[in-house]
């Protein structure tokens, strides 16, 4: 066959091969182009999960009727003009193939009014052209009305899923885009019926109760607000606590200038800074906006613009891992993390939430305001001779009854212990009020459950920890402390271990010679295609060394880092904790008890054990009362 123009018709059936999926990518083109027309209000409208018809209307800047043929054919758009332009993409959508592509492949009709003229005109698709503008009544903005999707491609159109199906995709985009713009109100009906409606949100409590209707409730009281700026990089938004990990990547969102990406390098940031609080084989949840300067990232790097190229990838995975990564770790008792696990319905009534002092929930919105110990649990006075003093055993114990222990007691038994003796002559006695303030995030200890669970009383309510999951994180922190503060020890081979790898994993392993020896290893080339393992960390001498070697080339080469070392040190640190912890059934006093609440209030991430197991829970006094019908 000779070498021939394509006719306009196939270029733009083949161009909407790349853009236009289903329905939902024909929404996420609309919805892009109305963002970036300035819009502040989107009203969409679906019938038959889009297949029949899909209109979407806003009151953004309008297209001039001189334009709006222009708009419908192919490589013309106001959003770049110059190679500088396409270089530092500020918008959604710069392509000019979205409207032609469309009107390819449907029956489409285009209406507007730009807010510099007076009258709204109309535009339709006739065969491959469009036809000729008339006068429409119309305010200041744009409609697209596309009915008959695929109608001329019944191949595509037999791969369509059910309508059902089809919806559930296009309510996921318009939830992705209504979580990139907390500045746009957002209304979608399907066949008639209204399923989301969105205001638009002017501040922090209102784009949390946009958050809550995307994300649900639950995922805005078990998460955190962080916002962190360096580099020039900023981070922003709300990661759930480790607590509220999903069963698969069903939440997870993440922007990047306010564009919905899936990137491997960011998912694996994330998962990285995660890794050493999930429970195995969970998801965790986010909502995280990254802004970084459009030179800096490429958005031209896949059809549909879900994938991102970043022009310092090492940078940005460095950024993402240790802000996360320190956040996660900062989450103390005492800072808005009470993990709450009980049912939804305790969780979501009008009682539960009318009460900011008694919502566990609450509190992850303005530590500060509904704790006020927050952030002090380092202040707390504490005797280090006595510290760890929960690992002595004393047979006497079993002849306490500590359910019948006062909550007073246990918090004058704690002052004796800990608290200095102050010269106190000539003031006051503290009043209650007082002295209630002075209560420490997990409070003081009451009893213990079972030789499993200890239960401290604190301001909000009734603490319950599991005392091996708390003791089993606080010796892992204090192991890994001290496998920071001191050198890896490094174990030679008797005899050297060879091994082979392709030539490109070996220009890698020389030129970080120096991180593998900061990590235990001596590695020497012996050829272009062979390595010597001369020396392990003690810690890995029975690991499988030449695997774990190839991992982390393959993850130097991908990420240009990598924490496999750390990783496999790390799980064999857990096991020591795990096994040095105290056990189940062990008796403990009740100043041993409160010992080991305060280790938890200065360790990070205690909220969860090694396995990610939470190690503590809050039950607040609204939550008791409604499981005994107080006051109703």
């Amino acid at each position: 066959m000779s070498i021939r123009q394509l006719p306009d018709h196939l270029i733009n059936q083949i161009a909407a091969g790349e853009v236009v999926e289903r329905p939902s990518s024909v929404i996420k083109e609309l919805l892009e182009n109305a963002v970036d027309a300035g819009a502040s209000q989107i009203d969409i409208d679906i019938e038959q999960g889009g297949v029949k018809r899909i209109r979407i209307r806003d009151n953004g800047c309008g297209i001039p009727k001189k334009e709006l043929a222009l708009a419908l054919s192919r490589h013309a758009t106001s959003k770049i003009s110059s190679l500088d332009d396409l270089e530092q993409v500020r918008s959604l959508g710069f392509r000019g193939e979205a409207l032609p592509s469309i009107s390819s492949v449907s029956r489409l009709t285009l209406d507007s009014q730009s807010q510099n003229e007076d009258q709204g005109w109309s535009l339709k698709m006739e065969g491959e052209k469009p036809g000729t503008p008339e006068p429409s009544p119309h305010a200041t903005g744009t409609t697209i009305d596309v009915r008959d999707l695929f109608f001329n491609v019944p191949a595509r159109r037999k791969f369509l899923k059910t309508e059902k199906t089809e919806f559930r995709h296009i309510e996921d985009m318009v939830r992705k885009i209504a979580l990139s713009r907390f500045d746009v109100g957002v209304n979608l009906r399907h066949n008639q019926k209204s399923i989301i409606h969105l205001r638009s949100a002017a501040n922090r409590f209102e784009s949390e109760r946009r958050l809550a209707e995307i994300c649900g409730r639950k995922f805005v009281e078990s998460s955190h607000y962080l916002d962190y700026e360096a580099a020039g990089l900023r981070l922003w938004g709300w990661v759930g606590l480790p607590t509220f990990s999903r069963s698969q990547a069903d939440l997870q969102y993440f922007y990047v200038n306010a564009r919905n990406v899936r990137d491997r390098l960011i998912t694996h940031a994330v998962r990285q800074a995660y890794q050493d609080v999930l429970y195995h084989g969970r998801h965790p949840a986010y909502v995280l906006y990254l802004e970084v300067d459009p030179k800096l990232v490429d958005v031209n790097a896949h059809p549909t613009k879900q994938e991102v190229r970043f022009r310092e990838g090492r940078l940005v995975h460095d950024f993402l891992f240790r802000t996360l990564h320190k956040a996660l770790a900062d989450l103390r008792p005492g800072e808005g993390t009470a993990p709450t696990h009980l049912p939804e319905s305790n969780a979501s009534g009008s009682a539960a939430s009318s009460d900011p002092t008694h919502s566990s929930g609450q509190a992850h919105s303005n530590p500060s305001a509904q704790n006020p110990t927050s952030g002090n649990a380092s202040n707390t006075p504490h005797n280090p001779a006595s510290s760890g003093s929960y690992f002595s055993y004393h047979p006497d114990n079993h002849k306490q009854n500590r359910l019948q222990m006062p909550v007073r007691d246990s918090m004058a038994a704690y002052s004796k212990l800990y608290a200095p003796l102050p010269d106190n002559s000539g003031l006051a006695p503290k009043t209650e009020a007082e002295q209630e303030s002075d209560i420490p995030p997990l409070g003081f200890a009451v009893a213990q459950l079972h030789g499993i669970y200890i239960l401290a009383q604190n301001e909000h309510g009734l603490i319950v920890v599991d005392m091996h999951a708390a003791h089993e994180r606080i010796t892992y922190e204090q192991l890994k402390q001290s496998m920071h503060t001191d050198a890896i020890r490094s174990q030679p081979l008797l005899v050297p271990q060879a091994i082979n790898i392709s030539r490109k994993e070996a220009d890698y392993a020389v030129q970080h010679q120096a991180t593998f020896k900061d990590l235990g290893f001596e590695l020497d080339r012996l050829g272009m295609e062979k390595l010597a393992i001369r020396a392990v960390p003690s810690l890995l001498k029975d690991s499988d060394t030449e695997a774990l070697v190839r991992d982390v080339l393959a993850d130097l080469i991908t990420h240009g880092e990598s924490q496999r070392i750390q990783q496999a040190m790390n799980e064999i640190l857990s096991t020591m904790a795990c096994h040095g912890s105290i056990r189940a059934n062990r008796r403990l006093t009740v100043p041993e008890m409160n010992s080991l609440l305060r280790d938890m209030e200065r360790t990070e991430r205690s909220g969860q054990c090694n396995h990610g197991r939470p190690t503590w829970t809050q039950m607040s006094l609204n939550q008791i009362d409604k499981l005994f019908m107080r006051g109703q």
